[in-house]
């Protein structure tokens, strides 16, 4: 049994993305217990793995900064190709204990028919949601191929020491997304000339004014039902609270928001939480954030962290400012990474060179409502 006063940890948020630069994803690694100590006194968790192109950086990450190529447990939230894609590169160059992923093939009957041939057959889903499914499922062949135990991260699970437990979704909840997962989007008509005209003189034009006491952020937004079936998870050690939401929506949050709740949380022990799917707007509301974090303050204070893994070139859609602005009056401001890894520790060793990063400023003008 380790002794609570060494007890310490790292959370890293690696920077990923396309060559291109273009797009967000996310690729977490966490490292607890006691971290002057030996491996075995410390537990090493990798939550997403980033674009395919980003499994080799988590674990360069892994063997400079943690020394070593062991992972005790290896997290999908959910298979969206800039969170699985990376995945499979740590399985291969990694030793893993476990694995926690959802497989929706085993809760639907029309999702495991897609693979009733050894891959997605179906022509009707679309291409992205394609290959992030068959990722997922590449994730699970090589970890049975191994012998590593699968655990469907839902409500409740957690590892032996309850530092790391899943608070969302729930399998219900799970179950209840799945027939949305096919969903193909209508095509969208052809545009006239004018409209593409003033459609770029609305976008360049497309601001408006914020206050500390003005919010524009609404609970109206919407994501998909991929991504409100992202894996929530509580971290916790030495009285910290660490909250990792993935790409969650607001019915997923809200979900695990109340069992927060139920539990009697005390929010004042939450000294770091994920920006919701990039920052967008679509992933979080006024309300949500008033119970996740508290009320808007009066005044600008810095009460914990919030970090946003975001593309070199995300902006203006990943960070949204209203999002960041939300965030900040609730005393979190945002972080973003932007090609660079953040960390956040306690009672960890010091690495040369790292730095602190500053938080993005309050904005008195922040985006139009559009597609994002």
């Amino acid at each position: 049994m380790l002794s609570t006063k060494v007890m310490g940890y790292e959370i890293d948020f690696i920077a990923v993305g396309e060559k291109s630069g273009e797009k967000s994803g996310d690729a977490i690694t966490f490292r607890f217990g006691n971290l002057f100590g030996l491996r075995h006194e410390q537990t090493v968790v990798v939550i997403d793995g980033g674009f395919v192109d980003d499994g080799d950086r988590v674990v360069e990450h892994l063997l400079t900064h943690y020394s070593t190529s062991h992972v005790d447990i290896l997290v999908s939230t959910h298979p969206d190709g800039d969170h699985v894609g990376g995945l499979r590169r740590i399985l291969e160059r990694c030793t893993v204990g476990q694995v926690w992923m959802h497989q929706p093939w085993n809760h639907a009957r029309e999702i495991a028919e897609m693979f009733r041939d050894g891959r997605v057959t179906d022509t009707s889903i679309r291409e992205s949601m394609r290959r992030a499914l068959e990722g997922a499922r590449t994730i699970e062949s090589i970890a049975r191929s191994r012998g590593i135990p699968i655990l469907e991260p839902f409500t409740g699970l957690a590892d032996e020491s309850d530092s790391v437990v899943v608070v969302g979704p729930t399998p219900y909840f799970y179950e209840s997304l799945l027939p949305d997962f096919r969903c193909t989007p209508a095509p969208k008509a052809l545009r006239t000339f004018e409209e593409l005209v003033r459609n770029i003189t609305e976008a360049v034009a497309g601001f408006i004014e914020e206050h500390w006491h003005v919010e524009t952020l609404t609970d109206s937004g919407e994501t998909t039902a991929e991504n409100n079936s992202s894996a929530i998870l509580l971290l916790s050690v030495d009285g910290d609270k660490i909250l990792l939401t993935a790409d969650a929506g607001m019915p997923a949050l809200t979900q695990a928001v109340d069992l927060l709740d139920r539990i009697n949380f005390d929010k004042s022990s939450l000294v770091l939480v994920q920006v919701p799917h990039h920052g967008s707007r679509r992933n979080v509301g006024p309300t949500l954030l008033n119970r996740l974090l508290g009320p808007r303050l009066t005044q600008d204070m810095h009460l914990r962290y919030a970090i946003a893994s975001v593309a070199v070139d995300g902006a203006p859609k990943h960070p949204s400012k209203k999002v960041t602005n939300a965030f900040r009056r609730r005393g979190a401001p945002v972080s973003v990474t932007a090609g660079n890894t953040l960390c956040k520790s306690k009672n960890a060793p010091q690495r040369q060179g790292w730095g602190s990063v500053e938080a993005l400023p309050f904005y008195y003008q922040v985006e139009e409502d559009g597609d994002d």
